[in-house]
């Protein structure tokens, strides 16, 4: 079906907990959404069957917008007369996601590749096994017997180069015998992606144990890594494979008109989208309650980590032992008891859909939020880098600036846009404050766009964007991406109180000092010159006191400038520490008028 008969399209995300349905129809020769509707997940006891949720959620997408989608046969298809749909599509994360074990030689070069394309293809990467992880053979087969993996992933040597290792790693992969998540007679797919030469010799040990497909090296040679035809084959396997055991995806699979996606790597595939068709260097986020994720593209290149441990409900406990109480209360403008955040801290796993009900829980759980996403990120930067082990020619510069093969890939001045997804961030109350979250979190430099996902459509469009890109993007820019504005961030240190930096706008000019916080209005449907001029200690983007000239989109918070320096410091003392919070809640309106 061409892009032009393509009316109206149903979507799905079976995530662990909820499935989430829309409508979008081309309205005015424009894709818009039309309905949402969304209804609790149901591959567990006793129902065991996704395509009950799928069928309630779509059921209230119909009471909402008055359209019939379903009738006695299942979906109405193609659109007439305001019944039926003419595409669908859908994603999954349910029973807990698309969960990988990584095996390789090198823990920070071959095995990192194949990490790297594992969470590409939108998994979890449950363990990573190297000759060099400081492991013994029999605590690599304990643990990889221990692991109930969807599937498994080995890389290792270049093309060419070492087999004997390879094969070993092989081997003891075969001697444990990893039984699989899913399907007690299901055999476990394991995908093979490194040393061509080594190939024939790994088919001879796990054939026999496991379903096995081969694929493209990683790293064909030391300068190289080629992860799309391993990423391909984890997503190939995931749908035809493993979704085929969890319960009622037979049934959901062929009701599709596209190949199901993880919900990672259809948000990681929306963040890939986006960045191409800007030009841009883009960061986005999604923070849910027992996990969260990280994309980014930088100069084309894209990287997803997890944070398996990191979120704001199941694993919010975590987040607090590993951030520490003083982290967590640096950002909270009020006295907190220590025992009541505990107790605050554990509900919240009990009941995980429960939501702030006073002023000061939800101050808290925001400052949980900042050192969840801060968190995340540095485990990103660590994993999102070049290639190890390449050796490469350095001038004079990248001897004084320390840069080296397998530095990280993400630049905070050269980052243009970061885009903020999950429940504490879309649905905080006023989007200053997930504007402030995301700027205390990721810390940017010089200037850079803010925005939050509406309503967490963006798994949607990122199968969607596959198949129908000019739906996709049409609905993401109109409907999907909240515009919160630009950050202005000079970078470096002065004295509390002196002049930091300069914003002259629409012909006037806003002087801000260090430690400060200022919002210029600009609405979320303009774009205006700006001029920035940093003081002599200061960059902006265009080096210390070099003053930036540049175009900024609006946003429904503004213009955000931001004069405390990088990094944020908050001060120590009590007292002061609460005056300071105060007055930027004031400068953003947070709270209060």
């Amino acid at each position: 079906m061409q892009t032009q008969d393509i009316k109206v399209i149903l979507a799905t995300d079976c995530g662990s907990t909820t499935t989430k349905a829309i409508l979008i129809e081309r309205v005015q020769g424009q894709y818009r959404l039309r309905g949402r509707g969304e209804a609790p997940t149901t591959v567990e006891a006793p129902i065991e069957d996704v395509t009950r949720g799928v069928i309630n959620a779509i059921t209230e997408v119909e009471e909402l917008s008055g359209r019939t989608i379903l009738d006695n046969d299942g979906l109405i298809r193609p659109a007439v007369n305001g019944r039926g749909i003419d595409v669908y599509v859908s994603t999954s994360s349910a029973g807990g996601g698309l969960q990988v074990m990584v095996v390789g030689l090198v823990r920070r070069m071959t095995a990192e590749s194949a990490q790297r394309a594992a969470l590409g293809a939108g998994a979890i990467v449950m363990d990573v096994l190297a000759l060099d992880d400081g492991r013994l053979p029999h605590e690599r087969i304990a643990q990889m017997r221990q692991l109930r993996p969807d599937m498994v992933l080995i890389s290792g040597g270049i093309d060419g180069g070492e087999v004997r290792k390879v094969v070993q790693m092989a081997e003891l992969v075969a001697a444990a015998n990893p039984q699989a998540r899913l399907g007690a007679e299901f055999r476990l797919p394991v995908i093979y992606a490194g040393n061509v030469d080594a190939r024939e010799p790994v088919e001879h040990e796990l054939a026999r144990a496991s379903t096995l497909s081969i694929t493209d090296n990683l790293r064909p040679t030391m300068e190289t890594e080629n992860l799309a035809p391993a990423r391909a084959m984890i997503q190939e396997l995931f749908l035809h494979h493993v979704m085929a055991q969890a319960p009622g995806y037979d049934k959901l699979i062929p009701m599709t008109d596209a190949d199901i996606m993880p919900t990672p790597a259809a948000v990681g595939s929306l963040i890939e989208t986006v960045a191409s068709e800007r030009g841009i260097n883009v960061v986005g986020v999604d923070i849910g309650g027992a996990t969260t994720d990280v994309f980014s593209v930088f100069d084309g290149v894209f990287n997803r980590t997890v944070s398996a441990n990191v979120g704001m409900s199941y694993s919010v406990s975590n987040v607090l032992a590993e951030a520490g109480m003083d982290n967590v209360l640096r950002w909270v403008s009020e006295e907190v008891d220590t025992e009541m955040l505990g107790r605050q801290v554990r509900n919240k796993m009990i009941r995980p859909t429960t939501i702030p009900q006073l002023l000061t829980d939800l101050k808290v759980e925001q400052a949980i939020a900042r050192e969840a996403l801060r968190l995340a990120f540095e485990q990103h930067s660590l994993l999102a880098t070049g290639l190890k082990g390449v050796q490469q020619q350095r001038d004079i510069s990248d001897v004084f600036t320390g840069a080296q093969a397998g530095e990280t890939l993400v630049s905070l001045q050269s980052l243009d846009l970061i885009v903020g997804s999950g429940g504490v961030l879309s649905h905080a109350p006023r989007r200053s404050q997930a504007a402030l979250t995301l700027i205390d979190a990721f810390a940017p430099e010089g200037v850079t766009h803010l925005a939050v996902d509406s309503i967490f459509m963006m798994p949607h469009l990122g199968v969607l964007a596959g198949v129908y890109p000019q739906a996709a993007a049409e609905v993401f820019e109109r409907d999907c991406l909240i515009p919160l504005g630009a950050c202005v961030a000079p970078v470096g240190r002065a004295r509390e109180g002196q002049p930091c930096v300069a914003v002259s706008l629409r012909g006037q000019t806003t002087q801000v000092r260090c430690g400060d916080l200022a919002v210029l209005p600009v609405p979320e449907d303009e774009q205006v010159q700006v001029v920035v001029r940093p003081e002599r200690g200061f960059d902006v983007g265009a080096g210390r006191g070099h003053e930036v000239d540049t175009v900024v989109a609006g946003g429904v918070v503004g213009l955000i400038i931001d004069a405390r320096g990088r990094p944020i410091r908050v001060p120590e003392d009590p007292d002061q520490r609460r005056a300071k919070l105060e007055a930027w809640e004031r400068a953003l309106s947070l709270y209060t008028n």
